[in-house]
Protein backbone atom coordinates (compact mmCIF):
# COMPACT_ATOMS: atom_id res chain seq x y z
CA UNK A 1 0.00 0.00 0.00
CA UNK A 2 2.13 3.06 -1.31
CA UNK A 3 -0.28 5.79 0.61
CA UNK A 4 -1.04 3.72 3.64
CA UNK A 5 -2.77 6.69 5.36
CA UNK A 6 -0.95 5.60 8.55
CA UNK A 7 -0.47 8.57 10.10
CA UNK A 8 2.55 8.70 8.15
CA UNK A 9 3.57 9.01 4.53
CA UNK A 10 3.56 5.16 3.26
CA UNK A 11 6.82 5.33 2.05
CA UNK A 12 7.87 5.01 5.34
CA UNK A 13 6.55 1.39 5.27
CA UNK A 14 7.64 0.79 1.64
CA UNK A 15 10.71 1.83 0.62
CA UNK A 16 12.94 0.10 3.22
CA UNK A 17 11.54 -2.98 2.25
CA UNK A 18 11.98 -2.17 -1.70
CA UNK A 19 15.24 -1.48 -0.87
CA UNK A 20 16.19 -4.53 0.44
CA UNK A 21 15.03 -6.36 -3.13
CA UNK A 22 16.87 -3.24 -4.66
CA UNK A 23 19.42 -1.35 -3.49
CA UNK A 24 18.68 1.75 -5.97
CA UNK A 25 16.65 4.12 -4.78
CA UNK A 26 16.16 6.03 -7.63
CA UNK A 27 14.66 2.91 -9.07
CA UNK A 28 11.28 3.00 -6.88
CA UNK A 29 11.38 6.60 -5.60
CA UNK A 30 9.82 8.11 -9.43
CA UNK A 31 7.10 5.16 -8.75
CA UNK A 32 6.65 6.17 -5.16
CA UNK A 33 6.77 10.19 -5.94
CA UNK A 34 3.50 9.51 -9.09
CA UNK A 35 1.26 7.52 -6.96
CA UNK A 36 1.89 10.41 -4.39
CA UNK A 37 0.62 12.86 -6.78
CA UNK A 38 -2.11 11.24 -8.02
CA UNK A 39 -3.89 10.61 -4.71
CA UNK A 40 -2.74 13.72 -3.09
CA UNK A 41 -4.18 15.60 -6.22
CA UNK A 42 -7.65 13.83 -5.90
CA UNK A 43 -7.83 13.90 -2.47
CA UNK A 44 -7.16 17.76 -2.84
CA UNK A 45 -9.69 18.23 -5.80
CA UNK A 46 -12.10 16.75 -4.34
CA UNK A 47 -12.28 18.95 -1.24
CA UNK A 48 -12.23 22.24 -3.51
CA UNK A 49 -15.36 20.83 -5.10
CA UNK A 50 -17.24 19.86 -1.61
CA UNK A 51 -16.27 23.41 -0.80
CA UNK A 52 -17.72 25.14 -3.91
CA UNK A 53 -20.68 23.35 -3.25
CA UNK A 54 -21.17 24.36 0.02
CA UNK A 55 -21.36 20.75 1.36
CA UNK A 56 -17.80 20.90 3.13
CA UNK A 57 -15.98 23.36 5.46
CA UNK A 58 -12.37 24.20 3.59
CA UNK A 59 -9.91 21.48 4.95
CA UNK A 60 -6.66 22.87 3.48
CA UNK A 61 -4.80 25.77 5.74
CA UNK A 62 -3.39 26.85 2.93
CA UNK A 63 -1.64 30.04 4.83
CA UNK A 64 0.30 27.88 7.35
CA UNK A 65 1.13 25.72 4.07
CA UNK A 66 2.08 28.55 2.52
CA UNK A 67 4.23 29.50 5.56
CA UNK A 68 6.02 25.89 5.59
CA UNK A 69 7.09 25.92 2.55
CA UNK A 70 8.78 28.80 2.73
CA UNK A 71 11.19 27.09 5.03
CA UNK A 72 11.20 23.73 3.72
CA UNK A 73 12.08 23.98 -0.23
CA UNK A 74 15.46 25.13 0.18
CA UNK A 75 16.58 21.74 1.87
CA UNK A 76 14.49 19.96 0.19
CA UNK A 77 16.11 21.01 -3.17
CA UNK A 78 19.31 20.20 -1.57
CA UNK A 79 17.96 16.76 -0.58
CA UNK A 80 17.63 16.20 -4.05
CA UNK A 81 20.46 17.53 -5.36
CA UNK A 82 21.72 14.55 -3.19
CA UNK A 83 19.34 12.02 -4.18
CA UNK A 84 20.67 12.45 -7.50
CA UNK A 85 24.29 13.14 -6.83
CA UNK A 86 25.49 10.38 -3.63
CA UNK A 87 26.37 6.76 -4.11
CA UNK A 88 24.14 4.73 -3.49
CA UNK A 89 26.00 3.34 -0.62
CA UNK A 90 25.41 6.31 1.48
CA UNK A 91 22.01 7.38 0.27
CA UNK A 92 20.96 3.92 1.55
CA UNK A 93 22.97 4.11 4.85
CA UNK A 94 20.81 7.36 5.39
CA UNK A 95 17.47 6.35 4.47
CA UNK A 96 18.22 3.03 6.69
CA UNK A 97 19.14 5.38 9.46
CA UNK A 98 16.14 7.76 9.25
CA UNK A 99 13.77 4.41 8.97
CA UNK A 100 15.59 2.97 12.40
CA UNK A 101 15.50 5.51 14.29
CA UNK A 102 11.04 6.00 13.37
CA UNK A 103 11.50 2.18 14.06
CA UNK A 104 12.34 2.80 17.36
CA UNK A 105 10.55 5.86 18.44
CA UNK A 106 7.31 3.22 17.59
CA UNK A 107 8.60 0.37 19.54
CA UNK A 108 9.06 2.89 22.35
CA UNK A 109 5.67 4.78 21.93
CA UNK A 110 7.30 7.84 21.68
CA UNK A 111 5.92 10.38 19.87
CA UNK A 112 7.91 12.89 18.06
CA UNK A 113 6.81 16.31 18.92
CA UNK A 114 7.97 20.18 18.76
CA UNK A 115 7.55 22.10 21.43
CA UNK A 116 9.32 25.59 20.49
CA UNK A 117 9.12 27.69 17.67
CA UNK A 118 12.85 26.75 16.81
CA UNK A 119 12.24 23.24 17.26
CA UNK A 120 9.50 24.40 14.70
CA UNK A 121 11.86 25.65 12.49
CA UNK A 122 14.59 22.54 12.65
CA UNK A 123 11.60 19.94 12.22
CA UNK A 124 10.24 21.79 9.02
CA UNK A 125 14.42 22.02 7.89
CA UNK A 126 15.22 18.64 8.47
CA UNK A 127 12.18 17.35 7.19
CA UNK A 128 12.27 19.01 3.84
CA UNK A 129 16.05 17.41 3.67
CA UNK A 130 15.00 14.23 4.41
CA UNK A 131 11.82 14.51 2.24
CA UNK A 132 14.61 15.48 -0.47
CA UNK A 133 16.20 12.30 -0.65
CA UNK A 134 13.61 9.80 0.09
CA UNK A 135 10.40 11.35 0.35
CA UNK A 136 10.30 9.79 4.34
CA UNK A 137 10.16 13.34 6.25
CA UNK A 138 6.55 12.88 7.19
CA UNK A 139 6.80 12.59 11.09
CA UNK A 140 9.27 15.48 11.53
CA UNK A 141 6.69 17.24 9.73
CA UNK A 142 3.59 16.17 10.99
CA UNK A 143 4.87 17.09 14.81
CA UNK A 144 5.10 20.67 13.62
CA UNK A 145 2.13 20.60 11.28
CA UNK A 146 -0.13 19.03 14.05
CA UNK A 147 0.43 22.13 16.27
CA UNK A 148 -0.73 24.46 13.99
CA UNK A 149 -3.12 22.94 11.74
CA UNK A 150 -6.90 21.46 12.95
CA UNK A 151 -7.40 17.80 13.35
CA UNK A 152 -9.93 18.47 10.62
CA UNK A 153 -7.43 20.01 8.24
CA UNK A 154 -4.22 17.95 8.94
CA UNK A 155 -4.62 15.50 6.56
CA UNK A 156 -5.57 16.95 3.48
CA UNK A 157 -3.39 20.03 4.53
CA UNK A 158 -0.31 17.43 4.17
CA UNK A 159 -1.72 15.72 1.07
CA UNK A 160 -1.59 19.17 -0.60
CA UNK A 161 2.10 19.86 0.66
CA UNK A 162 3.33 16.48 -0.15
CA UNK A 163 2.00 16.98 -3.76
CA UNK A 164 3.87 20.03 -4.15
CA UNK A 165 6.91 18.32 -2.58
CA UNK A 166 6.72 15.26 -5.03
CA UNK A 167 5.80 17.51 -8.06
CA UNK A 168 9.49 19.25 -7.36
CA UNK A 169 11.18 15.88 -7.34
CA UNK A 170 9.50 14.37 -10.39
CA UNK A 171 10.75 17.57 -12.08
CA UNK A 172 14.41 17.24 -10.83
CA UNK A 173 13.78 13.58 -11.86
CA UNK A 174 13.29 14.94 -15.62
CA UNK A 175 15.67 17.56 -15.68
CA UNK A 176 18.37 14.63 -14.37
CA UNK A 177 17.02 12.33 -17.34
CA UNK A 178 16.21 9.55 -14.14
CA UNK A 179 14.13 7.11 -15.90
CA UNK A 180 11.08 7.96 -14.26
CA UNK A 181 9.66 3.58 -14.88
CA UNK A 182 6.16 4.97 -16.49
CA UNK A 183 5.49 1.67 -17.83
CA UNK A 184 5.04 0.34 -14.17
CA UNK A 185 2.64 2.93 -13.46
CA UNK A 186 0.04 0.58 -15.80
CA UNK A 187 -0.09 -2.36 -13.48
CA UNK A 188 1.12 -0.76 -10.50
CA UNK A 189 -1.58 2.36 -9.92
CA UNK A 190 -4.57 0.17 -9.13
CA UNK A 191 -2.53 -1.46 -6.51
CA UNK A 192 -1.76 1.32 -4.61
CA UNK A 193 -5.13 2.86 -5.37
CA UNK A 194 -6.49 -0.35 -3.21
CA UNK A 195 -3.79 0.50 -0.52
CA UNK A 196 -5.27 4.51 -0.63
CA UNK A 197 -8.94 2.95 -0.26
CA UNK A 198 -7.82 0.45 3.04
CA UNK A 199 -4.55 2.60 4.11
CA UNK A 200 -8.00 5.87 4.77
CA UNK A 201 -10.10 3.28 6.20
CA UNK A 202 -7.59 1.75 8.93
CA UNK A 203 -6.41 5.21 9.32
CA UNK A 204 -9.79 6.22 10.72
CA UNK A 205 -10.04 2.91 12.56
CA UNK A 206 -6.81 4.10 14.09
CA UNK A 207 -7.96 7.05 15.36
CA UNK A 208 -11.09 5.53 17.47
CA UNK A 209 -9.19 2.68 18.95
CA UNK A 210 -5.71 2.04 20.93
CA UNK A 211 -3.45 1.89 18.38
CA UNK A 212 -0.15 1.27 20.32
CA UNK A 213 0.24 -2.52 20.25
CA UNK A 214 -0.11 -1.77 15.96
CA UNK A 215 2.68 0.44 15.81
CA UNK A 216 4.95 -1.18 18.25
CA UNK A 217 4.61 -4.74 15.97
CA UNK A 218 5.06 -2.16 13.04
CA UNK A 219 8.36 -0.51 14.33
CA UNK A 220 9.54 -3.67 15.28
CA UNK A 221 9.08 -4.68 11.58
CA UNK A 222 10.31 -1.45 10.32
CA UNK A 223 13.75 -2.15 12.94
CA UNK A 224 14.39 -5.53 11.96
CA UNK A 225 14.15 -4.35 8.19
CA UNK A 226 16.33 -1.31 8.46
CA UNK A 227 18.99 -3.32 10.60
CA UNK A 228 19.14 -5.79 7.78
CA UNK A 229 19.37 -2.71 5.38
CA UNK A 230 21.96 -0.96 6.58
CA UNK A 231 24.15 -4.73 7.17
CA UNK A 232 23.58 -5.27 2.91
CA UNK A 233 24.57 -1.60 2.55
CA UNK A 234 28.01 -2.00 4.28
CA UNK A 235 28.60 -5.72 3.76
Amino acid sequence: MVRSALGFGGVVLALPFLLIIDDRPQVYLPILAAHLLVFSSLTVVKNHRLVKKGIAEPSVAWPFLGKALLIMIIPKCIGVFGLITLPTQIMNTIIFTIVGLYSISYVLNYHIESKHKFADILFLIVGGYISGTSLIGAPLVVAVFSKYVARSQLRDTLFALWFVLVLIKMGSFVIADINLQLIHHLWLLPCAGLGHVLGSRVHQHLLNTDSVKFYRMLGLALLITSTLGLIKAWA
